[in-house]
């Protein structure tokens, strides 16, 4: 399946990897406060499988909104949106798009987690971006521009406004800067 953001699959298994990546970083925040629950834990294990071949795109788009829903356990802004993170890298499965919802989230968490420290979440980004592969960078390269195509996570929605809307322009900025 190609979609505007969707992206064919094997774009998707390659962008899987930085999204689980991004989202592995702040994991800690959440499992903090939610030592019982491993469906972040998993989601992140189930996009490095996707990424990997040893799971197909009908079995994780049956299972995305799982990790979602453990953000109900977390007990802080910055718990839940490590969460979230998780639940975007799973999404990656079914929508390419998602793998920059996974690093907006996970550069929120920790801009969360460090309230007086107004530059972590610009050194979460940093070395999010220091992270993607040629390949990945490629990939994501092919997405529209936060805002533009009506459908799907770069929509109008949640994902475009505030802090999360402000990461993925800024990565989606210094994409369009590489050669």
């Amino acid at each position: 399946m190609t979609t505007v953001q969707g992206m064919t699959e094997a774009d998707r298994r390659i962008v899987a990897v930085w999204a689980a990546d991004c989202a592995e970083r702040v994991l800690p925040l959440f499992e903090a406060e939610a030592r019982d629950d491993g469906r972040a834990r998993d989601a992140i294990a189930r996009a490095r499988a996707f990424a990997r071949g040893a799971l197909t795109a009908a079995e994780e788009i049956r299972r995305r909104f799982v990790a979602g829903r453990a953000a109900h356990s977390a007990t802080s802004p910055a718990g839940v949106a490590a969460a979230r993170a998780a639940a975007q890298a799973a999404g990656v499965a079914h929508m390419g798009a998602h793998a920059l919802g996974a690093a907006a989230y996970a550069a929120k968490a920790v801009e969360l987690a460090h309230p007086s420290a107004p530059e972590a979440r610009t050194a979460e980004v940093r070395r999010q971006l220091a992270a993607l592969s040629p390949e990945a960078s490629a990939a994501l390269r092919m997405l529209p521009p936060l805002g533009e195509d009506s459908a799907g996570p770069l929509g109008p929605g949640l994902l475009a406004t505030g802090t999360l809307g402000a990461v993925i322009r800024e990565i989606q900025q210094h994409l369009r800067l590489l050669p």
